[in-house]
C-alpha cells in the first residue's frame, strides 16, 4: 500500500495538479497533506485523486472554516492521529506541536509521524518509527517542489521532485 505525502503547496495550484498526477500514477491508496493550503482554492486540485486523502491546517491557513468546507471536513486541526490498518499515524504541520514524541516512539505507540513546515524534505527512522516531511509542493521557498511516497508494506519512503 502506497500513501502519497504533501505539504506546503501554498497556493501553487500547478504544482498541486502535478502532486495529484504523480500520487494518481503512482496507484496511492491514500493521499496526506501537512498544511499551508493557504486558500480554499488550493484545495480543488484534490478533488482528482483517485483515492481518499485527509489533511491537518498550517499556520498559514487563513480561513480554516473555508477550507473546512471545501475540503468536505477533510482537513482537521493538528497533530491527528489516524490509524491505517495496524500502523499507528500522526500527521502535524509542526513537528514541535507533538508533546512527549519521543516517549510516543519508545512506547511503540506511533509508527509513522507525517509533518510538514520546515519546506525541507526530511525522511528517517526514529527507532520503529518513520519520520516523514515531503519538503514543499509549492517550491516558493526553497525552488523545489516535492511529494514523498511511503511504501507501508516496507515502511520505507522516497521524494519525488514534482517538473
Amino acid at each position: 500500500m502506497k500513501i502519497g505525502v504533501m505539504s506546503d503547496s501554498h497556493d501553487n495550484v500547478p504544482m498541486v495538479k502535478k502532486a495529484v498526477d504523480v500520487f494518481n500514477a503512482e496507484g496511492c491508496s491514500l493521499v496526506v497533506h501537512a498544511g499551508d493550503y493557504c486558500a480554499p482554492f488550493a484545495v480543488t486540485p484534490l478533488e482528482k485523486l483517485k483515492c481518499k486523502w485527509l489533511g491537518v491546517f498550517g499556520n498559514n491557513d487563513g480561513d480554516k472554516k473555508a477550507l473546512s468546507m471545501k475540503s468536505n471536513g477533510m482537513i482537521v486541526e493538528h497533530p491527528y492521529r489516524y490509524d491505517l490498518s495496524n500502523i499507528r499515524m500522526i500527521v502535524t504541520h509542526e513537528i514541535e506541536d507533538v508533546k512527549d514524541l519521543m516517549g510516543m516512539i519508545q512506547r511503540q505507540e506511533v509508527h509513522l509521524l507525517i509533518h510538514g513546515h520546515t519546506h525541507k524534505t526530511d525522511i528517517k527512522k526514529v527507532e520503529t518509527c518513520l519520520l516523514v516531511n515531503p519538503g514543499e509542493t509549492g517550491g516558493w521557498t526553497t525552488g523545489r517542489s516535492t511529494v514523498a511516497i511511503i511504501d507501508i508494506d516496507t515502511m520505507t519512503a522516497k521524494e519525488i521532485e514534482l517538473k
